[in-house]
């Protein structure tokens, strides 16, 4: 059983999670093979997806705000943010499958085409993903339970990522007939995740409830809830730590399959390099929780993301040969990394509970969404950055061999570029002032607070 604001059971802590299995299954393969489907199978020059990314991307954005304001005045039996996950789910799905569509047009309405569906996929994304970020927030009201909640949440997410970069490729060329670039080894591949993503959506919906409740003396003011987002420093601090973040990532894990194919000249070992990453990530993901409890959220993020930055640098030096050595260097990182994962979704919820404690106004929605909304513009950045390098240095799609000047920059792009932005993240983490005693403070105080009108 689940107490009214403090511990969850386990069985509503797996279902939460299966909604970011749900998710994954799209959002990883965006992310990891995107460019890629782009460049190599559907037809687009590297220049037009990194542009695409970033109009799609970046400017349907804004689209979360409006989520954040729609789902914080969103009221039904089954709560605010709960039943989202419910009406998202099919669209979600079928949009999943349509953006890994190759449709017969010409150059021009294969460009319209992938501007429409990507589009809209991503407001989809959002109006889905801002109230499943807003849920982990309302609960329960104790820190380590979000916490665990949020460590779940990663580790079922990273496991959804493990099947995804561990078998999308096989399962490709298997449906492709043994043609790593086929079009139908895309669809059906993309149709098998995306039909999972509805049902793992609708069995959150099912498993979940809400618990925080604002205090219904509460005044609805989108002024005076914008008002407070930028008076809360800590929420500034970590939105510019989602947007570094997540420019990295996607800069990163879409670079990957060409460091693969062209640096190491082994496309094969891709998928087995990031069964052993997000192996070790998950082992990393289950001491997220207690290290958090004994030294704070934002003392073992700084310390996970450091080490991780520092290993992706690496690989720029490592030979081509090494394989053993990029390998173990991968998993290391990894494991670093993976402390860090649960712990950006549950500060999220920390700035919602620290914006409710110094203005006594709550706005779960509003603080989630702008978080989604870094998120989705530091994939946008990524991914276009990505594109955008890629026809820099004169990237040839579908080539036996890339010319010396494309395979420089498919390496600097797969380690010290992402780096760099990672450490921006860090610096943003120093200004970030919700520390553990504040947390236990808040904590204490809210509690007291919500007595008088917790249902």
């Amino acid at each position: 059983m689940s107490d009214s604001l403090g511990r969850l059971s386990i069985k509503e802590k797996v279902g939460y999670s299966l909604g970011d299995v749900a998710a994954n299954f799209i959002f990883q393969t965006l992310m990891v093979f995107q460019l890629n489907y782009y460049t190599d199978t559907f037809g687009l020059s590297a220049a037009a997806a990194g542009t695409l990314f970033f109009v799609a991307v970046v400017g349907g954005a804004i689209f979360d705000p409006i989520m954040g304001v729609v789902s914080d005045r969103t009221t039904t039996k089954w709560g605010k943010f709960r039943p989202w996950l419910l009406w998202t789910a099919a669209p979600f799905g079928i949009l999943g499958f349509l953006t890994f569509m190759t449709p017969g047009f010409g150059p021009s309405g294969k460009l319209v085409y992938a501007y429409t569906t990507f589009i809209l996929l991503m407001a989809a994304y959002s109006a889905n993903n801002v109230p499943y970020s807003a849920l982990s927030a309302v609960m329960t009201g104790d820190s380590i339970q979000r916490t665990s909640l949020l460590s779940y949440r990663q580790v079922f997410a990273n496991s959804a990522a493990f099947i995804v970069q561990g078998l999308s490729i096989p399962m490709r060329t298997f449906f492709g007939g043994g043609n790593s670039a086929s079009a139908k080894g895309w669809e059906w591949t993309m149709g098998t995740f995306s039909a999972l993503c509805v049902v793992f959506f609708v069995i959150a919906f099912l498993s979940t409830r809400e618990r925080i409740q604002p205090d219904p003396s509460q005044k609805t003011s989108l002024r005076q809830d914008l008002a407070d987002l930028m008076k809360n420093g800590p929420w500034i601090a970590l939105f510019a730590l989602t947007v570094f973040l997540f420019i990295a990532l996607p800069l990163r894990g879409s670079m990957m399959y060409y460091y693969f194919k062209y640096c190491l000249v082994n496309e094969k070992l891709f998928s087995l390099f990031n069964v052993f990453g997000l192996a070790s990530l998950i082992v990393g993901i289950l001491f997220s929780t207690s290290l958090a409890a004994r030294f704070g959220k934002r003392n073992v993020f700084i310390v996970g993301l450091s080490i991780a930055a520092v290993l992706t640098a690496l690989l720029v030096v490592l030979p081509a040969g090494s394989m053993s050595l990029i390998f173990v260097v991968e998993v290391i990182r990894q494991f670093a990394y993976g402390w860090t994962c649960p712990l950006l979704w549950a500060m999220v919820a920390d700035v919602a509970d620290y914006s409710e404690w110094k203005t006594g106004r709550r706005a779960t929605g509003m603080v989630s969404s702008a978080i989604v909304f870094g998120l989705k513009v530091g994939l946008g950045l990524g991914l276009a950055i990505g594109g955008w390098l890629l026809s820099l240095y004169g990237y040839d799609a579908n080539a036996a061999a890339q010319p010396g000047e494309a395979l420089v920059g498919i390496r600097l792009t797969a380690s010290v570029f992402p780096a760099l932005s990672f450490l921006i993240g860090i610096v943003c983490l120093f200004l970030y002032k919700i520390d553990k005693q504040l947390n236990i403070r808040m904590m204490e105080e809210l509690t007291e607070r919500r007595k008088g009108y917790a249902s």
